[in-house]
């Protein structure tokens, strides 16, 4: 009964742990838009290193200095998609270009 019961618990305690995970992104604002990521992004970045230098405290380890980064995740990704449906929207004509400049190629080989 035992063995039959324990993948079941492992499925359930997985389970949690991964709903947990999701709404924890969910609720810091992750899973929102690029402003919502941008905040959450700003927000760990102020509490993070107090936390590990807390722990580097207690656990009597030295770290170097965390790096600073400028980093804006809500231009990068609009950056991205701007650069996504520019390409989408040239490709009609480039298709159009390539497929004439093959049956030229086609032509010349046949003659």
């Amino acid at each position: 009964m035992a063995a039959r019961l324990l993948p079941i618990v492992k499925f359930v305690i997985k389970g949690s742990l991964a709903g947990a995970a999701v709404y924890m992104a969910y609720d810091q604002g992750l899973l929102g838009n690029g402003t919502q990521g941008a905040e959450a992004l700003k927000k760990a970045q102020e509490s993070l290193p107090p936390a590990i230098q807390e722990w580097t405290n207690y656990i009597g380890w030295e770290l170097p200095p965390t790096p600073k980064f400028d980093f804006s995740p809500s231009d990068s990704w609009n950056k991205g998609v701007q650069t996504i449906m520019s390409a989408l929207s040239m490709a009609p004509t480039r298709a159009c270009e390539y497929t004439v400049e093959g049956w030229k190629y086609v032509k010349e080989l046949v003659k």
